[in-house]
């Protein structure tokens, strides 16, 4: 298989949460064209997309959005169910841990961690808040992400423990950027610079607000080098 980038991961993610709600809606097949529109993109970049993983639909006759759900959760990796834990219990932690649609997606928080004695032992939903000192232990027992919800200054300290404790996957809140090994894959949200993407959107578009991809490049990157 080719080498499939950050950006079409990303894109396919999209064509999967529009495809759904179509679904909902009762829509049963779809053109790329038609897909293409609301996404915000090509039709040929649609067909694209999905020619790194095979042949979906007919020409002419567009794609089953049942079918193309079911490729796409396949893609993406959602057939199974992932052990997800959470170190940072603040109030990006609270909100995330709040989320419903990750349960739904199948990501399920199973563990938060954080170092203030005052939260440690606190009940979050159906989770009690653990100390860090119980951190690798917990990862080693079977996590399969890492949510990274602390302050910028601890987030390389505490990156470079959960990877010792073989973690493979890192979504990062922590406005820094971090070093990890090739082997791990991070993907960092920068909300300062989504928030700088709207506003270059705003005093350059002369057309007035639109749906805009205002991630750039470098934070949609699946992992940030040492380089």
């Amino acid at each position: 298989m080719k080498k499939v980038s950050a950006s079409t991961i990303e894109r396919l993610s999209m064509y999967l949460h529009l495809l759904r709600e179509m679904a909902a809606d009762g829509v049963t097949k779809i053109s790329s064209e038609e897909l293409a529109a609301k996404c915000g993109t090509s039709a040929a970049q649609v067909r694209k997309d999905l020619s790194f993983f095979g042949t979906f639909g007919k020409r002419g006759l567009g794609y089953s959005v049942d079918e193309l759900i079911k490729a796409l959760r396949g893609i993406l990796g959602l057939e199974r169910r992932w052990r997800v834990a959470l170190v940072g219990a603040g109030k990006i932690g609270a909100a995330l841990l709040a989320y419903q649609d990750f349960a739904r997606q199948g990501f399920d928080i199973v563990a938060v961690f954080d170092v203030d004695p005052k939260k440690i032992g606190k009940e979050w939903h159906d989770l009690t808040i653990q100390s860090d000192d119980q951190m690798e232990l917990a990862l080693r027992a079977g996590i399969d992400i890492a949510i990274v919800a602390v302050p910028a200054e601890a987030a390389q300290a505490v990156v470079k423990r959960i990877t010792g404790a073989g973690v493979r996957a890192i979504l990062n809140f922590a406005p820094t950027k971090l070093n990890v090994p090739d082997t791990v894959a991070v993907k960092t949200v920068n909300m300062a610079m989504e928030l700088e993407g709207l506003s270059y959107a705003l005093v350059n578009d002369t057309r007035g607000p639109r749906t805009v991809n205002t991630r750039p490049a470098a934070s949609a990157g699946m992992r940030d080098s040492n380089g």
